[in-house]
């Protein structure tokens, strides 16, 4: 019954913000209530609903901070010598355009952080898709697939948290993987060159030049106040070198990353902006994308925290595993790389990765199958778990895109699910995992 509460849920869920009978911010508050009430955990409500927000409030304080600072960076003009050698490049092509979008956000998701990916990506590219009239829903479906694939790299999260829960060599687990990112990698290419030659044939290619002025002018960055007001060319080598420092400090772990980037903010706004009326304006300039961001960070604890609480999840997890029949036990590794697309879709990585992938561990072991194998096949579905509702960085790419997140699911689920099922077939020919 836990189980099948469990699937109703995520499915009223899904079905009423891809609809737009609801927004996602009220839905992720509004939907666990009820179906918690439903299944006769009234009482305990309240205590699992602050055990979840206790539980992503690092993260949106992280968020929070993260958004202010490289908002400094986008407002001080950090990036606008990437924009303009982009738009050196590209010119008017919208197939250049897509392509060097997907370019751009996985070189940039090699730090493992989906905030970075889509802050940098969004901030370089949304001036060129604005201008053009091109689809910002394809800027938003290939940064997240570019996120997804790269976000496979140890410092990424979901390796690490896999070779923890199974207490398992880095890499082991990691190096027979990097084949299978390439080939993720190709079909990202291969999306973002289908995307773009379809918007290259609705729009044409655009026969103009485009100035750094002309896109500033165009870019809701700049919709509320001139480019002399806010922007610090003087200021560009002393801004980098903070990023490169503060992105040093975030792989490297120096200190947890929501005090990372408290500090950053701080000494990047008394840098560039050193009168108190200049901070304010920044500050209230970037707060409302703030809003809607933590805002939906500590909404999704709230769902997290009923899906937990009530065991809804465990129940989930067991019927899944309970129905695989015996014979395909010698296929356990394959049947736990297409069961983490689901699995990591509906559940944080956490719950995953320390509660889940143990139990199909042990049961691929009876059948003879090796943990590293199931290791490696649990971090195949990451395409998938980035479009989570439950990944607070999904909120901030549609948000600074423009989007509606209903939207932004119906586009990218197609490719998000190629891209899970062509690093599958490539682990099983090249042997990562055994059928």
């Amino acid at each position: 019954m836990l189980a099948l509460l469990g699937f109703s849920m995520i499915a009223v869920f899904m079905y009423l913000i891809i609809s737009k009978r609801m927004s996602a911010m009220v839905a992720l508050v509004a939907i666990p209530i009820l179906f918690a009430l439903l299944g006769g955990f009234g009482p305990g409500i309240g205590e699992m609903m602050l055990e979840g927000i206790k539980q992503v409030a690092p993260t949106g304080v992280m968020l929070m901070f993260a958004i202010l600072y490289f908002g400094i960076m986008i407002d001080a003009g950090l990036f606008d010598p990437l924009v303009a050698k982009i738009l050196a490049i590209v010119k008017g092509d919208p197939l250049k355009i897509v392509v060097g979008t997907a370019i751009l956000a996985m070189i940039v998701a090699l730090d493992g952080d989906g905030t970075t990916t889509y802050m940098i990506t969004v901030s370089a590219m949304l001036p060129l898709y604005k201008r053009i009239g091109m689809n910002p829903l394809i800027l938003t479906c290939v940064a997240m697939l570019s996120f997804g694939v790269m976000n496979m790299t140890p410092w990424g999260g979901p390796t690490a948290r896999a070779v923890a829960a199974l207490q398992l060599d880095v890499a082991d687990v990691f190096t027979p993987l990097i084949p299978v990112m390439a080939a993720g990698i190709l079909w990202i290419l291969f999306t973002a060159f289908i995307l773009g030659k379809k918007e290259r044939k609705r729009l044409g290619v655009a026969k103009i030049q485009y100035s750094k002025e002309e896109m500033l002018a165009v870019s809701e960055l700049a919709a509320t106040s001139t480019v002399e007001d806010y922007k610090r060319p003087k200021m560009l080598w002393v801004n980098l070198a903070l990023t490169v420092a503060l992105i040093v400090c975030l792989v490297t772990s120096v200190l947890p990353l929501s005090t990372l980037f408290m500090i950053a903010f701080v000494i990047a706004l008394m840098i560039n902006y050193p009168n108190l009326e200049d901070q304010k304006a920044r500050i209230s300039h970037h707060a409302g994308n703030v809003l809607a961001v933590v805002g939906l960070v500590f909404a999704s604890g709230i769902f997290t925290g009923i899906l937990s609480g009530t065991e809804m999840v465990d129940a989930m997890a067991n019927s899944l595993v309970a129905v695989i029949p015996e014979s395909f036990g010698s296929s356990f590794a394959v049947i736990t790389a297409v069961t983490s697309i689901p699995f990591t879709y509906f559940m944080a990585n956490d719950p995953y990765y320390f509660g889940v992938l143990p139990i199909l561990a042990e049961t691929a072991a009876a059948y003879g199958v090796d943990p590293i194998e199931i290791a490696r096949a649990s971090i195949l579905g990451q395409p998938v778990h980035a479009m989570s509702p439950l990944m607070a960085s999904a909120y901030l790419l549609v948000g600074m895109a423009g989007v509606e997140f209903g939207d932004h699911q119906k586009f990218i689920i197609k490719w998000a699910l190629g891209s899970c099922f062509v690093m599958i077939i490539a682990a099983i020919l090249l042997g990562v995992i055994t059928f």
